[in-house]
């Protein structure tokens, strides 16, 4: 008779059946709001850990091939050819000075990817058996959990050399993150329990904390709070690293949460690796937001881009799902423009990248989103006088700022000519019995017709006139003339208008008599 045993290789990237996981369904929230994986990439064999670099660039390690992948985060595109490192590559973390530290399960070291150069760095460095998870911690360093060995090494990242003794942790230790103030949080997928580490002294503090079974990983939420992913129980317990106590139930998710990262805004996801799924909740409230988003066959880790794109690595179908959101906006400057276009203007909100913009409509140009997809910044297209609703589409949906931008006509001088009054004076007798008023657009040089013009003597109003084709207006004087001849002339006025071109600027000329 032979027993099949599970080496301990084998069960840092596979489940051990539990029987307690048969037909169990986590329970989530009603959907609230739909997200879209919209793209899968491909990668290398057997994908497992994601990190961000200073870049933006993603730097993935392809457990089954023994390379590390790195894609452009704005494309979404592989960029250069994979980078060799060890035996079983994991976890792999982006340091401070924007070097990658590889932990090589297989080969028990670590390797150094040097990411302004895509080279790497260095002979492997020598750790614990079999290490699962790299973190940076403060003071230059990165901690390294050994998965077979209970312990976590410390790398100096100044030297890359191995500093102080392992620190003892519980069993089989894998997630590692690091809270505001300043401990270390590694979660014990053997123990069911948390160690807490001082990186100030690289010391443990207190007991380990109880949280739910097999827990994976660990992310640290803008809140401070600590979540830990639990594969064994379908959830994920909260830790107060104030307190370092557990905080209210576990949040349902769903089967085998392997990975689990938290957003700059507090949103957080689970790589549901049973359920081909990644699960979204708000940790401002704890409470699961929309139905899980499918992705790729076994999703195993997870990270938000600065972008706010999120990467899913699927160990069982070699490549990387991006899911990404529809993009709130919050405002357009400046919101007001020429018909004519032309106008730059800066359109805020998030999840802008991949952004293509129209305004009434019509599509905007040069449009480019900065790299945190935070921005826009696009040049107007020409456009009808009035509020136009500006509309941004991203491969993850679209969204709208209503009236956000209104077109403006253009503001054109004007001149306004008025004829003198012509009279004899003894007796009065009227030659040319009409006031006349001419009305010149100063830009085009044309004359302006239908345009109300108003005759005054001093402050009275004494006729109103439309001017006609050629821009005139014309009002009978016969009545008015002793008025006229008392005053010593009249004014016209034009008060300012518009036409379907341009706004017209008010104008006015005062005309006297003259005796012929």
């Amino acid at each position: 008779m032979s027993t099949q045993v599970q080496s301990p290789m084998q069960e840092l990237l596979q489940t051990a059946a539990l029987p307690s996981q048969a037909g169990q369904v986590s329970q989530a929230a009603v959907p609230a709001s739909t997200f879209l994986a919209v793209t899968s990439i491909p990668v290398g064999n057997n994908p497992v850990g994601l990190a961000i670099a200073p870049s933006s660039d993603l730097y993935v390690a392809n457990s089954g091939s023994a390379n590390v992948s790195v894609i452009n985060t704005t494309t979404d595109t592989v960029i250069g050819g994979p980078i060799g490192v060890g035996g079983t590559p994991v976890w792999l973390t982006v340091a401070p000075n924007g070097n990658a530290y590889v932990p090589n399960s297989g080969s028990n070291t670590v390797s150094v990817i040097n990411t302004a150069t895509n080279t790497v760095i260095g002979a492997p460095i020598a750790v614990g058996n079999q290490p699962a998870v790299v973190a940076a911690v403060p003071g230059g360093r990165v901690y390294v959990t050994n998965f077979a060995a209970n312990t976590v090494t410390v790398i100096d990242t100044t030297t890359n050399t191995v500093i102080g003794p392992p620190i003892n942790v519980g069993a089989q230790p894998v997630g590692i993150a690091v809270a505001p103030n300043g401990n270390a949080y590694v979660t014990n997928r053997g123990s069911n329990t948390v160690t807490v580490i001082d990186t100030a002294t690289d010391l443990p503090i207190g007991a380990p904390i109880p949280v739910g079974a097999q827990p994976n990983f660990v992310a640290i939420a803008p809140n401070g709070n600590a979540y830990v992913a639990n594969i064994g129980s379908n959830n994920v317990t909260v830790i107060n690293t104030i307190s370092n106590t557990v905080v209210g139930a576990p949040i349902a998710v769903g089967n085998q949460p392997w990975g689990i990262a938290v957003g700059a805004d507090g949103i957080a996801y689970t790589a549901n690796r049973a359920a081909n799924s990644v699960t979204v909740f708000d940790t401002a409230t704890n409470t699961v937001v929309g139905a899980p988003v499918p992705v790729g066959a076994g999703p195993i880790a997870v990270t938000v881009a600065p972008n706010n794109k999120v990467y899913v690595s699927n160990i069982n179908g070699n490549n990387v799902s991006v899911i990404q959101f529809d993009p709130p906006l919050t405002s357009i400057t400046p919101n007001s423009g020429p018909v004519a276009g032309g106008t730059p203007v800066t359109i805020t909100g998030t999840n802008l990248t991949g952004a293509t913009v129209t305004i009434g409509g019509n599509p905007a140009t040069g449009v480019t989103v900065n790299p945190a997809g935070t921005q826009i910044t696009a040049i107007t297209p020409p456009g009808a006088a009035g509020p136009a609703t500006v509309t941004v589409t991203t491969p993850g949906g679209s969204a709208s700022l209503v009236n956000g931008f209104t077109y403006l006509l253009p503001v054109h001088a004007t001149s306004l000519v008025a004829t003198p009054a012509l009279s004899k004076l003894f007796p009065p007798h009227v030659y040319f019995p009409f006031l006349t008023a001419t009305l010149t657009d100063q830009v085009t040089g044309l004359p302006v017709p239908g345009q109300t013009i108003l005759f005054k003597i001093g402050s009275n109003l004494v006729g109103i006139a439309t001017t006609d084709a050629q821009g005139v207006a014309r009002f009978n004087e016969t009545l008015i003339l002793t008025l006229i001849l008392a005053n010593g002339g009249y004014d016209a006025e034009f008060a300012g208008g518009s036409t379907g071109s341009a706004i017209l600027s008010p104008s006015s000329d005062h005309a006297g008599v003259i005796e012929p």
